[in-house]
């Protein structure tokens, strides 16, 4: 049976406000409030509310056969919980459904699986802890920022527990391999991967409004058509796009929210089903593996990185960022911890690249900066600030060889704690017996 795995990623980032090289030493606060909360409202208004009871009414109408899931990045249910409550509650709705599942991705949306394996990891679990906190679900399956992706990164990604990966289906790697199976990891046989079907998810994210489309309009019934005329072999038809795709990038008039509402009936019309990434990976075999030996990512045409780390400016931002990890990483200061999360969201870099400043826009997100240097000396001002405040707390003398041996030692500590806490546990429970 042909079955259809809807994913959405939720993400808002944090904006920088002007920071001054006079700034440096005497203002710790990086961040434009009256900006994020403007994004946040707006998009709250224009997509998540009435997108989320979309997908709520599909849910009940199809009496749950519709399923969809999310990839929501902390940094997102962060701004969440300060300016709009009521998007959690709604998320939370869904998740009381049964037909939805939350997936694991890097906390501040971050190049972490890049530059540092352990920040990686801290921040996979900074995510799933809020995920679970917030709506009783364990992740299960992981989808990098941008769906970053390569052997290395999934071996890493495996090392964490998860073995359900979404990856994008770039023709360079893909060659003649078709997105609508099951692959598995190139040695890792335990890793299954999901491959985003990316010209049937920017049919919907990008094309659906562009009337000089050659298949505009595009209508439910018509694309479960496509589905449906796929090869009988082709089973699992992975849609992963920006939530912003359904308000946003698509306004309300575009008709998109009556696009999804007339899914489930055309699909159950013409056999097709619904399932999640956990689902998709429990029912089926891996037929073939893909190997991905140079990172690769959903950006731009050319789906590598080059829209992160590409030139100068964006190289020396991000290696002086993550050359103070360590020592963010032994810190117990809350607010700098915080600062290090927003700090490492993609944006910051992705403002600073030269592919995108033509016409003033990435997509339809307005750039904030009038050119990529301009971007670059906000953004290093403030990593410079930033720097200072954690060289206070572990000054640049002492050697990574000893942050190093210091980390060894807490890490121990702590993982002597837990185990004596597990045993503590057992105990007390035997003796209330």
């Amino acid at each position: 049976m042909k079955t259809i795995n809807f994913i959405f990623r939720v993400h808002q980032r944090s904006n920088l406000k002007r920071y001054r090289f006079f700034d440096i030493g005497n203002d710790h606060y990086y961040y434009d409030d009256y900006a994020d909360e403007t994004a946040v409202r707006q998009n709250t208004d224009l997509c998540y509310l009435e997108a989320n009871r979309t997908l709520l009414e599909m849910i009940k109408s199809s009496n749950g056969k519709f399923k969809v899931s999310f990839a929501i990045s902390g940094l997102a249910l962060e701004q969440f919980e300060r300016y709009a409550p009521e998007v959690i509650d709604s998320f939370q709705e869904l998740a009381k459904t049964g037909s939805v599942e939350f997936l694991a991705t890097p906390n501040a949306h971050s190049l972490a699986s890049v530059y540092d394996a352990d920040e990686f990891a801290i921040q996979t679990k900074l995510q799933t802890n809020k995920i679970k906190q917030l709506f009783g679900k364990t992740p299960t399956t992981f989808a990098n920022t941008a769906l970053i992706y390569s052997d290395e990164i999934g071996d890493e990604i495996a090392k964490q527990g998860y073995k359900t990966i979404m990856i994008e289906g770039a023709k360079h790697i893909m060659g003649w391999k078709s997105p609508h199976y099951v692959y598995g990891h190139a040695y890792n046989n335990k890793v299954k991967l999901l491959v985003r079907d990316n010209k049937l998810s920017d049919d919907i994210n990008y094309r659906f409004s562009q009337w000089n489309w050659n298949e505009y309009p595009l209508t439910a019934e018509k694309f479960i058509g496509w589905i449906n005329a796929a090869p009988a072999e082709e089973e699992v038809f992975n849609i992963f796009l920006g939530y912003e795709a359904l308000g946003v990038l698509n306004n309300k008039n575009s008709g998109i929210f009556e696009f999804f509402k007339a899914l489930p009936y055309h699909a159950m019309a013409n056999g097709v089903a619904f399932a999640t990434p956990s689902e998709v990976a429990a029912k089926a075999k891996p037929v073939d593996t893909i190997s991905v030996l140079h990172p690769m990512s959903w950006a731009d045409e050319e789906k590598d990185l080059s829209a992160y780390c590409a030139n100068e400016l964006q190289n020396e931002a991000l290696q002086k960022l993550y050359s103070v990890a360590q020592r963010v990483h032994l810190c117990n200061d809350l607010l700098l911890k915080i600062d290090w999360q927003r700090l490492q969201d993609t944006s910051h870099f992705y403002f600073m690249t030269t592919k995108h400043y033509s016409n003033g826009m990435i997509y339809a997100e307005p750039i904030p900066y009038e050119s990529p240097y301009e971007a670059f000396m906000n953004y290093m001002n403030v990593l410079s600030d930033f720097m200072d405040r954690v060289n206070a707390q572990y000054p640049s003398s002492i050697e990574n060889e000893e942050l190093n041996a210091l980390l060894k030692t807490i890490s121990n500590q702590e993982k002597e704690i837990a185990s004596l806490e597990n045993k503590l546990a057992k105990a007390t429970k035997k003796n209330g017996k």
